[in-house]
This record gives structure tokens, C-alpha cells and sequence, in this order.
């Protein structure tokens, strides 16, 4: 899977430019953090990746295909979970593929040749420690284990690209890095291609493996950084890493 924006400008109604003459290209399998501050257009370009929102003018090509519609192999997982008060853990796990099966097998909102249905949704309940849980309701849940459920609910859809819009920021630090740590590892077992809003500067320079640093926009020129030991082990306590997170924050206080 490849991803290419070019020369993409993108605007909301009677604003200036978010975007404007944007190019980037995503290869398979690379982790991206998107950082900057608060209004530079982390989520927007989110929204755009996950075809909620459409460009100005210029072309998001997914596969060399124009990105007119969410795709069935994106997978989007939000702040605030998305989860349905009213259904248990396993019910939130399996709403895509209850919206798969309304669809069928088209192409456009479910991949053509899988079937609608997975019937056997408990090895990704075990695997995210939510089988003894599968009864439950979200209120019933801690923050950690809702985010885990959003999480089972998208890979549930068997995704190659994984979209995330600060999924972390309101847990505790300790389920954080775990979180982290299970995202780091899903990614890795499944070959997923992520891009992940944050606005905390550890967090890119552990999830990113490259990170995309906003300013103020229009965003014309962002700036690249390669973080290649993102999620290694040991990675977190290293010297390294302090350094990087030095450079970001100071980073950050001129873009």
C-alpha cells in the first residue's frame, strides 16, 4: 500500500487554506506521528487519510486509486472510543462486521471476496485481554479497557491501514504505555501502516518511526523527522530518546 498527497490544498468554508500545495508519501508498514500544536490541521489531515473529508484542490491517491469514500481496509480509532452505551463488549467489537454484512462484499464499504461476517471474534478479544470482559458495558469499563474494545472493534476488519486521533491522551500514564506498547506490537504482527495524531511530544517519539511535525497554517512545507529506533526495547529509557524529545519541544517552539 502506498500513499501520496499531491499538491493537495484543503480549506473549511470561508477560511484560509489548512493545507495548501501539501505533498507526503506514506510507504506500507510505516508508523507516523503526527505533532504540533492544537489547531495546526493534525486531525484534519487525519480526516482526510480516512476519507471523511475531501481536498480542495490536488490529489490523495491510496494505491494509486483517488480517495472518494472511506475505504474498507482503513480502520479509525478516536479519542472518545465510539463505543455504543448500550451494547456490551462484544456487541461494540462486532459493529464493523455487522455493517459489513448489511453491505456484503462489495468493494466499496466492505473488500470484495471476504465475507461479511467473522463468526469467531474471541481470539481478538483474547488477545487484547477482553474475553472475560465480553459481557460487560462500556460503563462498566475503564478507560484503558474501552480503548481496547475500539481497538478489537477495527482489527476485528482485518485494516491495512490504522488511523488514530489521539486514542491515549486521556488515560493514565501507566495504561498509556501499555497501550502504546500493544499498538507497537499489533503493528508489527500485522504489518500495519499507522498514522497516529498526538499533541504530547513522548508519544511521537515513541509510536513514530517518522514524525510529521505541523506549525500554523496553511501548512505548505512540514517538517520530517526519521525516528528509526521508535518502539525498540529499552527505547523509552535511553538517552536517545531524551535528546529527541529535547529536539521536538524546542522543535516545536518555532515552526
Amino acid at each position: 500500500m502506498m500513499i501520496t498527497l499531491t499538491d493537495l490544498t484543503f480549506a473549511y468554508p470561508q477560511t484560509a487554506p489548512v493545507l495548501q500545495n501539501f505533498n507526503w508519501q506514506i510507504r506500507r508498514g510505516e508508523r507516523w506521528a503526527l505533532l504540533g500544536p492544537s489547531g495546526c490541521g493534525k486531525t484534519t489531515l487525519l480526516y482526510l487519510l480516512a476519507g471523511l473529508r475531501f481536498p480542495s484542490s490536488g490529489e490523495l491517491l491510496i494505491d494509486g486509486e483517488s480517495l472518494s469514500r472511506p475505504r474498507p481496509h482503513s480502520g479509525l480509532i478516536l479519542q472518545e472510543y465510539g463505543l455504543l452505551p448500550w451494547a456490551t463488549v462484544r456487541e461494540n467489537a462486532e459493529l464493523g462486521l455487522q455493517v459489513h454484512g448489511f453491505y456484503g462484499a462489495d468493494g466499496i464499504h466492505a473488500p470484495h471476496g471476504e465475507t461479511a461476517v467473522t463468526p469467531n471474534l474471541l481470539p481478538w478479544l483474547e488477545r487484547l485481554g477482553l474475553d472475560a470482559l465480553s459481557d460487560k458495558y462500556p460503563s462498566q469499563l475503564s478507560g484503558g479497557q474501552r480503548q481496547r474494545t475500539a481497538i478489537a472493534r477495527t482489527l476485528a476488519l482485518n485494516p491495512d491501514l490504522l488511523l488514530m486521533d489521539e486514542p491515549f491522551s486521556s488515560l493514565d500514564a501507566v495504561t498509556r504505555a501499555d497501550l502504546q506498547k500493544l499498538t507497537l506490537e499489533l503493528c508489527a504482527e500485522q504489518n500495519l501502516t499507522l498514522v497516529m495524531v498526538t499533541h504530547a511530544i513522548e508519544e511521537a517519539a515513541i509510536m513514530g518511526q517518522k514524525i510529521l511535525l505541523l506549525g500554523n497554517p496553511p501548512i505548505i512545507k512540514p517538517l520530517i523527522i526519521d525516528n528509526p529506533k521508535a518502539g525498540k526495547k529499552d527505547y523509552r529509557d535511553s538517552q536517545e530518546y531524551n535528546q529527541l524529545c529535547h529536539d521536538l519541544r524546542q522543535r516545536m517552539e518555532v515552526v
